[in-house]
This record gives structure tokens, C-alpha cells and sequence, in this order.
């Protein structure tokens, strides 16, 4: 069982109405929210904590994720609003423009932690760089972590988003160093390290005690780096339609055929042999590869594969 931790909101996806005027439509979202999402379609046993609304929008959020076989039921529902961010498109790429005060998910503390039960945990996302809830997350990791359970994270950096830059840059650096599992795109990766190249960058993640960092950098690919591999996976040609949950899907691949290889333990996890980083890479890619080639953050199902 893999647990994602993280922001659940809606996506107000730019639109026209028959009229020919701009309008917004109202679709679940959040990057650890798709993440869910993605895996659940795979077929893994996932389930999903976040703070989540009883309001009109939390209920969409909620059936969401009932319909994609993902367990909501460790979400702690509470009755402030639900997050809403408006997606911007520019040329197939997403920028966003949040709403995010004392909302559902923003409002978590550490009474609002589930229990420890999950063999693997995911974090990441806007969650982390707004408070309260990026330290009750934080916490969280920490906890899992130190009871002995495999974690990833992927910050997903939106810097407009980021109020205080050195206290989020310290939050996810104790965050990345305690994580056997990190993905970064190379954006993400200059944002946190802007001097060096990327091969020596990656290395200082890895001595930090990262198992498997993943490197992702759009249409050319990504790569896994591990203490003594480098795994370069080429991403697969889609017509993109738009970005919105393209690395949250890769996300759910990679954890989805490492679950299903079996090695989502401490000590495997540490040994991964290349051809488990491959497969593992190619997923995301393929995952990846056909959520941006449809509107939103569709994730594919199992069978679409």
C-alpha cells in the first residue's frame, strides 16, 4: 500500500463557451492529488491523506477519487473551503494563479495525521511551501521515515507560490535528505542548486542519502541516478495538448512498477538493479507521455497501456 500526502484542490481549466467567450471549468486536481489518481488507475493499492472540504467542490474531490479505486478514508474532511487554482495556458504550458486561504487542506495540523499503516509514502507539491500544513507534512515525513518506511518526494516548485524561499529551501532539504525515493526536474533542480551542472548536483543529493533521484527535463527525458547508475530513459512522442499532471503521472508510473517489482523496501530500494530503474523510468514516461496528450490531468488506466 503506497499513501500520498498533499494538496487535493480544483483545477479551473481554461475553456470557451459555445458563444466564443473564456470561461473556467471546474476539474479535481493537485499534484499529489493526480498522483493518487494515476496510481489507482494503474492498479496499485493506494490511498490518499490531504485536507479535504465538505463542501460542494470537496464532494467532487472525494467521488474523484472513489472513481479511480484510490482510499480516501485517512483524508481528514473538515468544513472550510476547498482550494481553487486557475490554470493559465501558454502554448500547451501551465502557470497558475491560487486560492488558498484558510482552506481544507492549507489548515491541517498534526491532530490531523492518520496513523502509520502504509508500507510506502509520496509527498510533494504545493503543501509544502505554504504553512500550516507544509510543516504538519513535514512532520508527518519525518515520522514515516523514522519508522523505518520507503519515501519519495517531489517538491513541484512553483516559486510564485513560495512566501518565505529559505525556509521552504530548508523544509525540503531536510525533507530530500531523509527520502529514499526524489524526483526534481531540471527547472525544479536549478531552482534549489542554480550553480553547477547537473550530473555534480545530482551527486550531492545522492551523498545527502537519496537512494533514486529522477531527473526529469520534458521532451528529451529523464534520468535515475543512484550511488553507482545513471539510467537515461528518452520520453515518448505525444501530440501534447497541455502539461497540467504530466510529472504527477510520472510519479504514479515509477512508484507503480517499483511496487510491482517488489523492491518498495529499505534494503531493496537501496540495491535497485538497472533494469528495475528502466522499467521503472519507462512507465513514468509512458504514463506521462498520455496524460499530456489529452486536456488536464487525465491519467491513464491500466488497460490504456
Amino acid at each position: 500500500m503506497i499513501l500520498c500526502a498533499g494538496e487535493a484542490l480544483i483545477d479551473m481549466l481554461p475553456r470557451e463557451t459555445s458563444g466564443g467567450e473564456p470561461a473556467f471549468a471546474p476539474h479535481a486536481g493537485g499534484a499529489v492529488f493526480n498522483t493518487s489518481i494515476a496510481l489507482g488507475r494503474l492498479g496499485t493499492d493506494v490511498q490518499f491523506f490531504s485536507g479535504i472540504s465538505t463542501d460542494l467542490f470537496g464532494e467532487v474531490l472525494i467521488d474523484a477519487l472513489n472513481a479511480s479505486q484510490v482510499d480516501a478514508s485517512p483524508a481528514h474532511r473538515s468544513d472550510a473551503p476547498t482550494t481553487l487554482a486557475f490554470v493559465k495556458l501558454v502554448d500547451g504550458h501551465a502557470s497558475y494563479a491560487f486560492y488558498d486561504e484558510n482552506t481544507a487542506g492549507r489548515m491541517l495540523n498534526m491532530d490531523h495525521l492518520p496513523d502509520v499503516t502504509a508500507d510506502s509514502y509520496f509527498f510533494g507539491g504545493i503543501s509544502l511551501a505554504v504553512e500550516p500544513c507544509a510543516s504538519t507534512y513535514a512532520s508527518f515525513h519525518a515520522r514515516v521515515a523514522a519508522a523505518g518506511k520507503v519515501t519519495m518526494i517531489d517538491p513541484n516548485v512553483r516559486p510564485s507560490f513560495i512566501k518565505d524561499a529559505d525556509a521552504y529551501r530548508e523544509r525540503i532539504n531536510t525533507m530530500i535528505a531523509a527520502s529514499d525515493i526524489v524526483k526534481l526536474s531540471d527547472e525544479d533542480l536549478n531552482w534549489f542548486m542554480p550553480e553547477g551542472d547537473t550530473i555534480a548536483n545530482a551527486q550531492q543529493l545522492l551523498n545527502k542519502g537519496v537512494k533514486l533521484l529522477c531527473i526529469t527535463e520534458g521532451a528529451k527525458g529523464v534520468t535515475g541516478y543512484t550511488a553507482r547508475k545513471r539510467v537515461f530513459v528518452p520520453a515518448e512522442k505525444a501530440t501534447v495538448v497541455d502539461t497540467v499532471g504530466a510529472g504527477d503521472t510520472f510519479n504514479a508510473g515509477l512508484l507503480a512498477s517499483l511496487d510491482a517489482a517488489g523492491v518498495l523496501q529499505k534494503d531493496a530500494v537501496a540495491d535497485l538493479s538497472e533494469e528495475t530503474i528502466r522499467a521503472a523510468l519507462a512507465l513514468g514516461a509512458k504514463t506521462a507521455a498520455i496524460t499530456v496528450s489529452r486536456a488536464g490531468a487525465n491519467p491513464p488506466w491500466a488497460h490504456e497501456l
